[in-house]
């Protein structure tokens, strides 16, 4: 291969990074482990790319090194979770308890681009990545490729090494363990659109802010949940939540939230008064999930010190 062939090669692989990154987010619910898989198949492929022979695409080249780097990560067996995934619910009154490493949660990804939002839809929603973690990694390969990526049978079995049988087989298993485990989240309820999602999410904030708990439960869905990694205590309804930000959680009265996006939905940054009295501290990235005019999701992750600059939240609020 001359070195302006290679040089046109690496340039082509760097624009399929982002959609690489996406498909290890979804295989390992880590961002962080996203990109430092992603990084590790390029580096692989600028290796052995005299051993590209063409044969099949490029792309299906770098997704088979990048599904093979993620199997390294999975051999392990650790599979990571919601808290709804782990405990019962609670009643929003009793106390966090203690946390758990974070290796156990899975992990918001940023998502700035709407229109990468819209495309990856239902596919990178927490609670769909998190049901995904439920399948074997190779069934969960699988299952990203053929029915997220749109990879055909044949491209699947090329890429794993198998026949077109054996790929159906393991793409049939697990879409029936996904349904078991991931209904439908909407049921007969309209997914809404950008415009309901923005102006629920525009009312959530000046609703959050306010700490009017009477706003707050009309935006509720009668089945929303709170939960609140890296701990394992989540709530159901609004009742318990508004018990939760009214007792344990009160001192979030006052908070400050600053708008950005995560897993294709509104999130939001949340600032907690000083002490002191003088500004905002980071306390919480707050990730918000709909069902139709309602809200039917709160996730609140409460590790600020890594996410607020992968999000590129500032690290104090002022005003």
């Amino acid at each position: 291969m001359s070195d302006t062939a290679t040089q046109t090669t690496m340039d082509t692989m760097e624009e399929y990074r982002r959609e690489v990154t996406g498909y290890c987010y979804r295989m390992l619910g880590s961002y962080a482990e996203a990109e430092d898989a992603v990084q590790d198949a390029m580096v692989r492929a600028w290796r052995n790319l005299e051993r590209f022979e063409g044969r099949s695409s490029l792309r299906s080249w770098l997704y088979r090194i990048a599904t093979n780097v993620c199997l390294d990560v999975l051999a392990a067996g650790r599979r990571r979770a919601l808290p709804m995934d782990l405990t019962h619910p609670s009643p929003g009154a009793t106390p966090l308890g203690a946390p758990q490493e974070p290796a156990v949660w899975i992990e918001p990804c940023p998502g700035d681009d709407p229109a990468a939002a819209v495309a990856a839809g239902e596919s990178v929603r927490l609670a769909f990545v998190a049901a995904l973690q439920r399948l074997p990694p190779k069934q969960r390969a699988t299952l990203i490729l053929r029915d997220v990526l749109a990879f055909s049978a044949r491209e699947v079995a090329e890429l794993h090494g198998s026949t077109i049988a054996s790929v159906n087989s393991a793409l049939q298993r697990a879409r029936a363990t996904l349904a078991a485990h991931h209904p439908s989240p909407d049921g007969i309820r309209p997914r809404p659109s950008d415009d309901v999602r923005r102006a629920l999410a525009e009312r959530y904030a000046t609703a959050f802010s306010r700490y009017d708990m009477e706003e707050l439960g009309m935006l509720l869905h009668v089945d929303a949940t709170l939960c609140l990694p890296p701990y394992a205590k989540w709530m159901r309804g609004a009742p318990d939540i508004q018990a939760w930000l009214t007792g344990p959680a009160v001192g979030c009265r006052g908070s400050r939230l600053i708008p950005t996006m995560a897993n294709g939905t509104p999130a939001f940054g949340q600032y907690r008064p000083d002490v002191d009295g003088i500004g905002y501290t980071p306390w919480a990235l707050q990730v918000v999930e709909f069902s139709g005019d309602r809200i039917a999701g709160i996730t609140a992750f409460r590790d600020t010190d890594r996410l607020f600059p992968l999000f590129d939240l500032p690290d104090r609020v002022t005003t």
